[in-house]
């Protein structure tokens, strides 16, 4: 069933673990992100990125999302990812998606202000949650920069002003491919400062290849919610490397396989079973 990222990203935070975002972009790997979710008996959040529109558009994406969440066998979140367009946002917004982000990133602190408290109050009268970033979560180009990290009060005022359900912040992961083989260098004193004094849950963008120590650590520290995509779109790659198949059929099983068994490998990683350690009720509430 499809249910909304809120709750249960309080009680993430509230009890030290993070819910795996995954992100699909055709109906192989969104069924299997949700097989690995049904293995491993616990919600995960189903998402498409606005990025991937020329090859998945966003109608596509809503009806496998809906198709897949719906039909799961356990809670699925289906979440708009890093929508830079506000107009798209809002058509994902009244067209399905249970949780949406808002990417203004960019823009000057003020204007990523107005365009987020707008998106904001548009989901919230439709029972949407949102998610904005502050900061910048660089890329493969840019990783060794450090002078973007999240700024504390920056955080609690955006937070304030906005009124936005989660926050992705920037503690030293970067998306793609990094370029260096060693694992990046988080500021986890930056992520304990944002913890203690941020209300909403935060979100690590950047998961892939970011190391697993890291990873679970951020998760015990205060990051309710990370987001992994290359890691999974290089796993269904590496598949058909030097190794043929009898059929295009066997290869997109052999894809599908590969990303539902990275996927538990992060669902393990992100401590998401401690969700059922919580109080029964604590759970229930959370979906």
């Amino acid at each position: 069933m499809l249910i909304s990222s809120k709750n249960l990203l309080l009680t993430a935070r509230l009890e030290g673990f993070a819910v795996p975002h995954f992100n699909f972009w055709n109906d192989m790997s969104a069924r299997g992100h949700v097989a690995s979710a049904e293995s491993k008996k616990v919600p995960i959040i189903l998402a498409w990125a606005q990025k991937h529109e020329s090859d998945l558009n966003i109608n596509e994406a809503l009806n496998l999302g809906k198709f897949y969440g719906a039909s799961a066998k356990v809670p699925i979140v289906l979440h708009l990812d890093h929508g830079f367009s506000p107009d798209i946002v809002k058509y994902g917004i009244d067209n399905g998606f249970t949780s949406v982000m808002i990417d203004a990133s960019e823009e000057s602190f003020e204007k990523n202000i107005v365009i987020t408290k707008d998106i904001v109050e548009y989901g919230h009268q439709r029972g949407v949650v949102v998610e904005a970033e502050i900061g910048h979560v660089g890329t493969s180009l840019d990783e060794e920069d450090t002078s973007q990290y999240t700024e504390v009060e920056a955080a609690i005022e955006f937070v304030k002003r906005t009124n936005v359900d989660s926050l992705a912040i920037s503690i030293g992961t970067s998306h793609g491919v990094y370029k260096s083989k060693t694992t990046p260098h988080l500021n986890f004193e930056r992520l304990s400062e944002l913890r203690k004094v941020v209300p909403v849950p935060l979100v690590l963008h950047g998961g892939s290849s970011s190391g697993d120590v890291n990873l679970r650590k951020a998760a015990n520290l205060g990051i309710s919610k990370v987001n992994v995509y290359t890691d999974l779109a290089n796993a269904a790659l590496q598949v058909s490397t030097g190794k043929s198949y009898r059929s295009i059929l066997e290869l997109l099983e052999e894809e599908e396989s590969s990303i539902q068994k990275l996927d538990e490998h992060y669902i393990e990683v992100f401590e998401t079973h401690k969700l059922y350690e919580s109080e029964e009720q604590t759970f229930v509430g959370a979906l």
